[in-house]
């Protein structure tokens, strides 16, 4: 929904300044990378996205994080939800790292950022996201070197997965 509004904003000179501004308002979401710190690997999901599609991106498929709108639902709760999922995989334990708007200029959704520690036994599904929702998901298992490198190598373009990769090099993955 675009939402029209007439504000008035206090300048840094401490004028009041009258102002016609838009913004898109879709809701808040939350993200997560699973992580497993033993074996080094990540698990990201790729799939189609209109927007890079209509911008150029190639095919319109991006490698993400798993991520979804909150719906109503706790950022926690909501997270654990959507990583079952599109992953398949069932994580109890969640750590919020980090809230973002993404794109402060334009939409209203604040993001909040997710790491969990997953194991191969914590698998209880193929994921692939819901078929009657239009989702085709395409689950990526990747070894966390390779997954950062995709980032320079222009493979990885979405931002909230660039932030997670980041958060994951300095705080889980520091350098051996």
């Amino acid at each position: 929904m675009v939402r029209a509004e007439k504000i008035r904003v206090q300048l840094a000179t401490q004028k009041w300044q009258r102002q016609n501004r838009e913004a898109y308002d879709r809701g808040n979401g939350a993200t997560i990378l699973l992580y497993n710190e033993q074996q080094r690997t990540v698990v990201l999901v790729r799939q189609f996205r209109l927007p890079a599609y209509v911008n150029g991106c190639e095919g319109g498929l991006l490698i993400e994080a798993a991520a979804g709108l909150l719906d109503n639902a706790s950022p926690a709760e909501r997270i654990r939800e959507e990583v079952a999922e599109e992953t398949g995989y069932r994580v109890e334990h969640v750590t919020k790292v980090f809230e973002s708007y993404m794109s402060p200029g334009s939409v209203t959704e604040r993001l909040y950022f997710f790491v969990a520690q997953y194991e191969p036994g914590s698998k209880v599904g193929n994921g692939g996201g819901i078929e009657a929702e239009g989702e085709h998901i395409e689950v990526l298992e990747l070894p966390f070197d390779q997954a950062y490198a995709m980032i320079a190598s222009g493979e990885i373009v979405d931002g909230k997965t660039i932030m997670l990769l980041q958060y994951a090099a300095l705080n889980i993955f520091k350098a051996r």
